[in-house]
Order: C-alpha cells, then structure tokens, then sequence
C-alpha cells in the first residue's frame, strides 16, 4: 500500500522552504486555497483569547492556548482543520455530517471554507479543553 506523502506537511511545505510564520505559510498556498485558509484565519483569530499565539506546528499553522489548540493546512485536493482532539470532532459530529472527517481531522474543499460559525463553535470547545486540562 502506497503512503499518502502530505503527513503533517501542508501544500506550502512542499513548494519551498519550511515557513516560520503563519503569513510565510500562507504567501507560499496557491489560490483558491490561500483565501480559503486566510478566512479560516481571521475566523479562528475572532474566537481565540487575546494571549493565544500563531505559530507554525509540524509545518503547519496553528494556534496555541495553554497547549495546542487549533491548526489549519493546504494540501493539493482539499483544507483541513485540526482541532488538536478527535474528541471535538465527536462532540460536533451531527454538525459535521456534510464534512468529511478522520481522526482528528475535518476536510473540506480547497474553495470553499467552513462556515465561521462552526469553526468557533470548534474553537471555543478547544479553549474550554485547554482551560479545563490547565486547572488539574
């Protein structure tokens, strides 16, 4: 069986030298797939507390509150949005029916972002995980 050559490496990744920044990470996604992530982007930036930080993460974009929180990719068929959890995954699933899902990871085509408020809702629920995990 052959491997699916994209583990952990975003399409950016693949196409010049490992970015540093998110804005490196996304200046190097061919469109339609750079506006798609740059929405995905400003959603998760509206939802996230204001001491969340960007990074890039296994080559590619995420966020960090009190650990790992989100991250967002580009590859060469589709996006994907990992909420760091198949647990939220679970959590939302009669809201993912529409999506393709894996463990860990939501799919979703490469011109067409998820719709904001879900990608809050997914956000938010990862923030309450962290707040929650920190506490213990």
């Amino acid at each position: 069986m052959r491997r699916a050559n994209s583990r952990g490496r975003g399409l950016a990744a693949k196409t010049r030298a490992a970015p540093k920044t998110i804005d490196e990470y996304l200046a190097g996604v061919p469109e339609p797939a750079r506006s798609t992530l740059e929405k995905i982007r400003a959603t998760i930036r509206s939802a996230v507390p204001p001491e969340a930080t960007e990074t890039i993460s296994y080559q590619i974009p995420t966020f960090r509150y009190k650990g790992p929180l989100v991250a967002f990719a580009a590859f060469s068929k589709h996006c994907s949005f990992f909420p760091m959890g198949a647990s939220v995954l679970d959590a939302f699933e009669s809201e993912l029916k529409s999506f393709r899902t894996s463990k860990g990871t939501l799919h979703f085509p490469l011109d067409k972002p998820l719709p904001a408020a879900l990608v809050k809702k997914l956000v938010k629920a990862r923030i309450a995980q962290n707040d929650q995990r920190k506490q213990h």
